[in-house]
């Protein structure tokens, strides 16, 4: 997009000189160079390292747990720990009943409960830890990115991980979910991808570093198929791409290139832990059964047309903040001569490129009391930074000269990303994925650190930008998180925080009559319906089986179009065949829509077959005639 204009074509000749020669080298706060090679590809830690690590983990943990004190959303906590439980008691995924999922985060949950017991309160804890080392592993990231070619690198990276600890993987949903886990395994495997560079080459372990990176390539698919997918096809068309650039190259040049023999260990591992992972499919629920779940009916449910997919670039603030980005560039390159035309240039091209974030946080003024409004404002910010994004990712494909393993991370993520809209666009999609947009605009600092007119007297430049973006991902995210946006699909009503009086649900909280109702069914399902008696909950809001111990005896746990492949008629069915003595129904739902396929056919059906025993605060309860 940018090279149409002549200005910015001035630009890239020495930013590739720069990408050659400042590579080797560490630019330090007083912007004199250094040689220290562990310290300038960032896996040696220092004290302040250590401190900035422990003080991102501690707030992004208490975050999670805040949130925890007084939300629970019973929608998808229920479904987490229903899942796991039934795995739990020995049921097979895929081949026992429907499930559209892949196993890894229902597989450690029910290791959780195997191990700990079922009670809420570890699995808040899980999320805590692994949110907080969710914001440790992509500020390492980031900071690996910029020491090698931006002044200031640790400040700037502590700057954009900042928000993370408002905007962490599991700080919007703060519980136990298969997004967010697919996001932590992705900057795992980036962060092993970022590990596979030249200034390893000489030790024993880099071949193995890279068979491990491939194996981490692979864990998101089995996390999460619309994220991990992508993720895997495009990390593994970079190591190739990469491989296939070296051999035509000739000569590889030693400051920035991958050995040969580690991208063939990464491709290895690659290789290695899908075929491993596949055979384990195969001789436990059955590779068929998994295949026909987790791809050919959750694409049936899921998959969303191309003008949707399209739809995300459709918002209307991109008509100006483009234009705003790709003019600030012109002025940049224009004013590379004197150092009073760069000064007098940078100023207007500092404030159209902090023009589109200053935007947002004009946003808290003006829908103060509006979060919905508030939380569009913020959600344009991705398809901006991922349009920049994007064309950064072709400018470093098509320089096949400087082509790096690291250059093609943003082209990886950008297809993760992707991946992970598919499931509901952008508003509904990023709530565990923003870590990886602080990677993208590590990456796109990396760039402007490399135009000539931003050395010299313009050295504010860099630090002041960085700033801004980070202040305003820091209070925006503050206040999104803060206001629950995110998770408008429940009913959080005014009032006190509600707990449950059963020791099995210890640490879960929230706002509304939710818990005390399901605590009246809880005391009614012990009393009066048999521990052996099968039954169903419809929708399945609730995660009872986790709460009794009880075994689900019915294919369906949870009555939603994306988990339930059954018609009406086949519901009503099965219902039969399984012997289902009792019907639960929630009237009082915590989530707003009631996604249960075709309700009112359904109950008629069972309603030929069952009378009502009871009548709760929340529920009807039913038995079989």
């Amino acid at each position: 997009m940018f090279m149409k204009w002549p200005c910015v074509r001035h630009l890239m000749p020495t930013f590739d000189k720069l990408d050659s020669s400042s590579q080797a080298r560490i630019m330090t706060p007083s912007g004199s160079s250094s040689s220290h090679p562990p310290r300038a590809h960032g896996d040696h830690w220092q004290w302040r390292d250590m401190i900035a690590a422990a003080g991102l983990f501690f707030a992004t943990a208490a975050v999670v747990l805040w949130q925890n004190a007084h939300v629970a959303v019973l929608w998808d906590a229920s479904y987490t720990l229903d899942s796991a439980m039934r795995v739990s008691l020995g049921q097979m995924p895929y081949r026992d009943f429907p499930f559209v999922h892949p196993p890894l985060t229902f597989l450690i949950q029910a290791a959780i409960i195997r191990l700990t017991g079922r009670v809420f309160f570890h699995h808040v804890l899980y999320a805590a830890v692994m949110g907080g080392l969710g914001t440790v592993l992509a500020w390492r990231i980031v900071l690996r990115m910029l020491l090698q070619h931006v002044r200031f690198a640790f400040t700037i990276a502590l700057l954009l991980a900042a928000p993370l600890t408002f905007l962490g993987v599991y700080s919007i949903l703060p519980f136990p979910f298969y997004d967010c886990d697919c996001a932590l395994a992705i900057l795992a495997a980036v962060w092993c991808l970022e590990r596979l560079d030249s200034a390893d080459a000489n030790s024993g372990g880099t071949r193995w570093r890279g068979f491990t990176a491939g194996g981490a390539i692979c864990l998101p698919l089995f996390v999460k198929q619309n994220m991990g997918l992508p993720f895997l096809l495009a990390a593994l068309g970079a190591v190739t791409f990469v491989f296939c650039a070296n051999r035509l190259r000739g000569e590889k040049a030693k400051s920035n290139q991958v050995e040969d023999s580690v991208l063939l260990a990464t491709l290895a591992g690659a290789v290695a832990t899908c075929l491993a992972a596949l055979l384990l499919l195969h001789l436990t629920a059955g590779l068929g059964n998994y295949i026909r779940w987790t791809i050919q009916f959750a694409g049936q449910r899921r998959l969303p047309g191309l003008a949707a997919m399209a739809g995300i670039y459709s918002d209307p603030t991109l008509r100006w903040t483009l234009p705003a980005v790709t003019l600030a560039l012109v002025l940049l390159a224009c004013g590379r001569n004197a150092a009073s035309r760069r000064f007098r240039a940078s100023i207007p091209a500092f404030l159209l490129l902090a023009a589109p974030f200053l935007f947002v946080l004009s946003a808290l003024f003006l829908y103060y009391d509006d979060p919905d409004s508030f939380g569009d404002t913020l959600m344009t910010l991705w398809p901006f930074l991922m349009l920049l994004a994007a064309a950064l990712a072709v400018r470093n494909l098509v320089r096949f000269r400087c082509l790096t393993l690291r250059s093609l991370v943003p082209l990886i993520l950008l297809a993760a990303i992707h991946g992970t809209m598919l499931s509901q666009q952008v508003w509904g999609s990023t709530y565990a994925i923003w870590p990886l947009l602080a990677v993208l605009i590590a990456d796109l600092l990396i760039f402007l650190a490399g135009i000539p007119s931003l050395n010299g007297s313009n050295r504010w430049f860099m630090p002041s930008l960085a700033a801004l973006i980070g202040v305003t991902l820091l209070v925006c995210g503050a206040v999104y998180t803060a206001s629950e946006e995110r998770l408008s699909y429940i009913n959080l009503p005014d009032g006190p925080v509600e707990h449950s009086a059963f020791p099995q649900l210890a640490g879960a909280s929230t706002p509304g009559p939710y818990l005390p109702e399901l605590d009246e069914f809880l005391r009614y399902a012990a009393a009066d319906i048999p521990a052996n008696d099968r039954l169903i909950l419809l929708p399945g809001e609730d995660p009872f089986y986790f709460v009794t111990g009880r075994t689900p005896q019915f294919p369906v746990l949870l009555f939603d179009r994306t988990t339930d492949p059954y018609s009406p008629e086949e519901t009503a069915s099965l219902v039969r065949a399984c012997n289902i003595r009792w019907l639960v129904v929630k009237r009082n739902l915590q989530i707003k829509e009631d996604a249960t396929p075709n309700r009112a056919a359904t109950m008629q059906l069972l309603m030929r077959e069952f009378t009502p025993v009871a009548h709760l605060r929340g529920y009807d309860i039913y038995k079989r005639l």
